[in-house]
């Protein structure tokens, strides 16, 4: 599933074509995707002006003039494209390298913004794990999607005085504790065995035991982790790719995960695997302690 870079990414990727601009006609190609999409849903967004584009979480969130929140979710295959119309061919749209067409399940054409072109914005989900919802802004953040979520980890409000409390007493792995959305939004897998990894923690160790200078180290390793995420555009394990149809290649940069058996980069011992509440983790022994 695509974590907080990936959505990120894709997030600005949607920015130019979205904020500002009008939704001339949103289309909707069935009635569900993991959950049935609101009530007159493509009526409701066709004429929207998208106000702002941000991130929460995991979750896109596209603010409208009509009181309404966009809210967007990914899943496990979900994937925008971005079509910019062709200047000489009124109509026609320059189409990214996406997915069998079959799974184009909503689309939004928007208006040409400032000095742009028109442009054609298409969710391609053929696993159907993704979901829409449209939430009254007023009331977004006590949605059911967003309320109990935890701080965003590049935000100021994720610091290691916050781990510090959070994680005092808590009786759950380093590993569970971060992957916990109420401790913070945003994280998964990867980037939760590449954090702790960097912050030399191992993902066993009791989470009441981190307050102090490993919170730091914490904090200061997810921030860093999920940077360099970004400005590599995401990770590309299986469906992935951003709003122009190209993969994401921190893949390449991974330290532990999926690296099993392999050379630790920091110590030259091996890369282990264990499964920890369903889930792969991948972690050097030797120097995560």
């Amino acid at each position: 599933m695509p974590e907080l870079p990936e959505v990120e990414t894709v997030r600005r990727g949607l920015a130019p074509a979205m904020e500002g601009r009008r939704i001339v006609r949103a289309v909707a190609n069935r009635a569900d995707l993991r959950f049935p999409l609101p009530k007159d849903f493509a009526k409701r967004l066709t004429g929207a002006r998208v106000e702002s584009l941000r991130r929460r979480a995991k979750y896109l969130l596209a603010g409208l003039d009509t009181g309404e929140t966009l809210l967007m979710h990914l899943g496990m295959s979900g994937r925008f494209t971005v079509e910019q119309a062709a200047p000489k061919t009124p109509g026609a749209f320059a189409h990214a390298r996406i997915p069998d067409a079959k799974h184009d399940h909503v689309v939004f054409e928007m208006e040409a913004g400032k000095g742009g072109t028109p442009a054609r914005i298409v969710f391609n989900d053929p696993r159907r794990f993704g979901f829409m919802d449209l939430i009254p802004t007023a009331t977004l953040e006590n949605s059911r999607w967003l309320k109990d979520l935890g701080p965003e980890p590049l935000g100021n409000a994720f610091s290691p005085a916050w781990l510090d409390e959070v994680l005092a007493g808590k009786a759950t792995s380093a590993k569970a504790a971060l992957m916990d959305q109420h401790v913070v939004a945003g994280l998964g897998n990867i980037y939760v065995c590449e954090a702790l990894f960097r912050a030399r923690i191992s993902p066993r160790r009791m989470a009441r035991t981190l307050p102090g200078k490993r919170a730091a180290r914490l904090a200061s390793a997810v921030r860093a982790v999920l940077e360099d995420a970004i400005a590599a555009g995401g990770s590309s394990l299986r469906d992935y790719a951003n709003t122009e149809g190209d993969l994401g290649y921190f893949q390449h940069s991974f330290q532990v995960y999926g690296r099993e058996g392999q050379p630790c980069p920091g110590c030259g011992g091996v890369v282990r695997r264990i499964v920890q509440s369903g889930r792969s983790t991948f972690f050097c022994p030797s120097c995560q302690r």
